[in-house]
């Protein structure tokens, strides 16, 4: 098969794919290249900007340092007068810093770090040989003889002739790299221009074969489809075109004939779905007289269970009263335990019970004043606030909400009950009780200053029976915040742990806004 026939058999398809491919060949090629491009100059730019010259001026700089060394000692060997070593002594500390510049920036280029090293160990030997000793001789009063004086001034013009060589050399890099820069740049400029060039054409080339390829024979397809859609529908649709054109010309002529096949049976689908709706509204019927039977069942199970419980506790209370006298403690112990054990499971049938209930019996929605339900709240736990010394701030207004007031009212005290008893043994507790308005209606916060609650568990606290301390430490059967979860979020709202809070631990819940509601202060 020749060339020209492969490219005759191609679909609409399969031209598109080789012209994307070769797009995307030339635009991964420019991509390529102006990376390379940038990079290059970049690294250039970076190199003369942050190293050469940087390099460059830190040498003069120790330059000037070790010429400042060489002032100072001439100037104290010829007056004697001690501020004249004070260059000497700057600089020899500028000379060890620029120094080490230099060397930062040049570290990557041997004969650079050679010659600097070179330099250093010069000046070292310079002024180990013939600054140090000549300035102590000087300073003890006696003279310093001119030959010595010469060598030590000969010396330092083997110095500066070394400097000199080194400012020839940072001198002939940075001209090299400025010269390697502006060829770079204007390669990238030439490159960026012949991708300018390239794409137009490219993006011409693609448009005259989609024109050919494609929109022609849309064309005819197009035309041919809104006689049908205008009622002609024995209008056949013609397969004209690519392999592909025609292959989308004849599914639509065969959804032509399906669609008037498909009208009639969507008539019978309709009297199916009536049948349906039927049969969901008998369930939903049945499903609202199951979950009564339900909760009467788990209403008459937890009675069912409590009065075994009661009678072990009752049982046991009266062995304990009778032979008490005759039972050793361990007895007396064992007693207790089955009687604080009977006690505990009937508080946790109450409690599942309760949240069992929560958003199925309990859900009366009606306005409801949160000021007095927190007023009656405070005062249903007023004796275990007495107790442990309780203090509350709150607002001096809440709002009315939409809700359920039973459970409005289990909400706050559960969050108070729980503040008042994770309380901190130190201090008295000091529970804060916050609203404002939010996005989503109000939000609430009850804070205290308790032990409070580590960030990583500020999802495990809202799950039912998850414990973070053991009942000899706290009393509870770990259902409280997990009522109080099920309650906000079967009013519309959302509760979390304010894990920013420091020094306890604070609750924050949403409720929406209620249609007569009040002002929070």
């Amino acid at each position: 098969m020749t060339e020209a026939s492969r490219l005759r058999r191609l679909t609409v398809h399969g031209w598109f794919l080789v012209m994307i491919a070769a797009f995307a060949v030339l635009i991964v090629c420019c991509a390529v290249m102006g990376a390379v491009m940038i990079e290059r100059t970049s690294s250039l730019s970076d190199e003369l900007t942050a190293r050469i010259s940087p390099a460059a001026i830190e040498a003069s700089q120790m330059q000037k340092a070790l010429i400042d060394q060489e002032t100072g000692v001439r100037g104290f060997l010829l007056t004697g007068r001690q501020e004249f070593l004070q260059p000497y002594a700057e600089g020899v500390a500028a000379e060890r810093h620029s120094r080490a510049q230099v060397a930062a920036y040049v570290g990557d280029r041997p004969g650079l770090l050679a010659e600097l090293n070179a330099i250093s160990d010069r000046a070292a030997a310079w002024r180990r040989e013939y600054a140090e000793p000549m300035t102590a001789e000087r300073r003890e009063g006696g003279g310093v003889p001119g030959v010595t004086v010469e060598a030590g001034k000969q010396a330092f013009d083997e110095i500066r002739t070394m400097l000199q060589r080194q400012n020839d050399l940072l001198a002939e890099l940075r001209e090299s790299s400025r010269a390697e820069l502006s060829r770079a740049e204007r390669l990238r400029n030439w490159s960026f221009l012949a991708m300018l060039v390239l794409f137009p054409l490219a993006v011409a080339g693609m448009a005259i074969l989609l024109r050919r390829a494609v929109v022609r024979p849309l064309d005819q397809l197009r035309t041919a489809s809104r006689e049908i859609a205008a009622g002609d529908f024995e209008h056949v649709i013609p397969a004209r075109g690519p392999a592909d054109i025609r292959e989308v010309a004849e599914d639509v002529d065969l959804m032509r004939v399906r669609i008037m096949q498909a009208l009639g049976d969507s008539h019978r689908q309709q009297v199916l779905l009536r049948e349906q709706a039927a049969d969901l509204d008998a369930q939903a019927v049945e499903l609202r007289r199951s979950n009564a039977e339900l909760e009467q069942f788990a209403y008459v199970a937890s009675h069912d269970l409590q009065e075994p419980l009661r009678k072990v506790a009752t049982f046991c209370q009266l062995l304990e009263k009778r032979y008490g006298e005759v039972l050793d403690e361990r007895g007396k112990q064992y007693i207790r335990f089955a009687v604080d054990g009977a006690t505990r499971m009937q508080v946790l049938i109450n409690d599942l019970l309760r949240f069992s209930r929560v958003g199925r019996v309990y859900d009366e929605r009606e306005p409801v004043e949160l000021e007095e339900t927190l007023d009656k709240v405070i005062d249903d736990l007023s004796a275990p606030a007495e107790e442990s010394g309780a203090r509350f701030e709150r607002p001096g207004k809440l709002p009315a909400v939409i809700g359920d007031p039973t459970m409005l009212r289990l909400l706050w005290q559960n969050l108070i009950s729980n503040a008042i008893k994770f309380r901190d043994p130190a201090r008295a507790p000091l529970i804060r009780i916050g609203c404002e308005p939010g996005a989503d209606g109000w939000e609430f916060s009850v804070a205290d200053n308790g032990i409070g609650v580590e960030p990583e568990f500020a999802d495990k606290i809202f799950v039912i029976f998850q414990r973070l301390h053991s009942r000899e430490q706290y009393s509870g059967t770990g259902i409280g915040l997990a009522m109080c979860k099920k309650i906000v979020e079967n009013h519309g709202g959302r509760i979390w742990l304010d894990t920013g809070y420091t020094g306890g631990a604070r609750l924050c819940f949403t409720l929406p806004a209620g249609d007569h509601e009040g002002k929070s202060s």
